[in-house]
């Protein structure tokens, strides 16, 4: 079992542990076309449901109108 040497100290510990190398990248943010808020790509917002725009595209909208529109025995 590995085992360390000598104690790593707080100071040194914590700039291991805050360095750069171990930052997230910064989140990207699109402007929604229809009410201007900025939201996460390739994310459906209220508005844009409410509009039915975006709705068209989903997938489960696609299976629900399948079922829906398959004839009846």
């Amino acid at each position: 079992m590995a085992v360390p040497k000598k104690k790593v100290s707080k100071s040194r510990r914590n700039m291991r542990r805050f360095s750069t190398a171990y930052k997230l990248d910064p989140i990207t943010l699109v402007t929604s076309p229809i009410d201007q808020e900025k939201t996460r790509p390739h994310r459906i917002t209220r508005a844009q449901l409410a509009s039915g725009r975006y709705l068209e595209a989903t997938a489960s909208y696609k299976k629900k109108n399948k079922t829906s529109a398959s004839p009846k025995a």
